[in-house]
């Protein structure tokens, strides 16, 4: 039975996963290795427990496109999309937790920004993306993944609509499985970029709108907040560095003071805004 093209798109992620773990029993054999050559160890696979987290922190934090819904449904007219900024981001820099959260950051502009971008900005995301994964050690198959829905793109053989639901769903179909050269924290990296991009953008269209009403439905997300948080100041500690993942935690700490309001005020909203806004101009 052949995979529909979203399908086949988990299904080369978790492929990429699995020739992680396994790429070096693949490796040609030698007949007389020497006897000082060093055996690579093989990555430790992820047991069902890790995979069911993974899967639940993912669910926890909303998709850009989700965000969008959301405000559609509070009745704010504002397509997020038109308010994304026209960035020029590195991809190639030596610091991979950058490049992670990076990475999120265009993930996140090129899911709210792919039924009206000019086919040329939208290929130089996709290949923006592509260089980012690569960075991070994600395997091959992520990257012709990627090149595919490229090359689609520019030969105009791809439908807005259809490339929606394929992008949404590769968006989510980056979990902790695949393994990454930067190791797993690239993942939590990459969703608090895509999550950060998304979050500034809503609170630019909650004040623009001045509904500061209905902030706190769509901004207070204190387990979302608390998810980041535990990791930038648990798992990550001894990781993470530089300065945009300093900035990251200090902003994290902001935003978790906020989700203790009962309700969010203007001054709330555009503290959010600037908080996260303290972020992404780092990158």
């Amino acid at each position: 039975m052949s995979l529909s093209r979203p399908r086949a798109i988990v299904a080369l992620f978790a492929l990429a996963a699995l020739s992680a773990c396994t790429g070096a029993d693949q490796a040609e054999e030698l007949p007389t290795p020497p006897v000082a050559e060093a055996v690579q160890p093989e990555p430790a696979q992820l047991s069902p427990a890790d995979l069911a987290k993974a899967a639940s922190n993912i669910a926890l934090v909303p998709s850009p496109a989700e965000m969008q819904r959301a405000l559609d449904a509070a009745g704010i007219q504002a397509k997020l999309g038109e308010k994304v900024p026209n960035r020029t981001l590195k991809m190639d820099v030596p610091n991979k937790d950058q490049v992670a959260v990076r990475t999120g950051v265009i993930l996140a502009d090129l899911l709210l920004t792919v039924k009206t971008a000019e086919k040329d900005a939208l290929a130089k995301q996709l290949m923006d993306i592509k260089t980012g994964m690569e960075q991070l050690g994600a395997g091959s198959d992520i990257s012709a993944t990627v090149q595919d829905i490229h090359d689609r793109v520019m030969n105009d053989v791809v439908s807005r609509d259809d490339l929606v639901k394929e992008l949404d769903e590769l968006s989510g179909a980056i979990i902790p499985e695949i393994e990454y050269e930067a190791g797993p924290r690239s993942v939590p990296l990459i969703q608090a970029g895509s999550w950060l991009g998304g979050a500034n953008l809503v609170a630019g269209a909650v004040i623009d709108a001045g509904s500061y009403d209905k902030a706190g439905d769509l901004l207070k997300q204190p387990a979302v907040v608390d998810y980041f948080q535990g990791y930038v100041k648990g798992e990550g500690q001894d990781k993470a560095s530089g300065e945009v993942i300093a900035q990251l935690e200090t902003s994290l700490n902001t935003l978790a003071e906020i989700c203790t309001h009962e309700t969010l005020s203007e001054e709330d909203v555009k503290t959010i805004q600037s908080s996260t806004s303290s972020v992404l101009d780092l990158l």
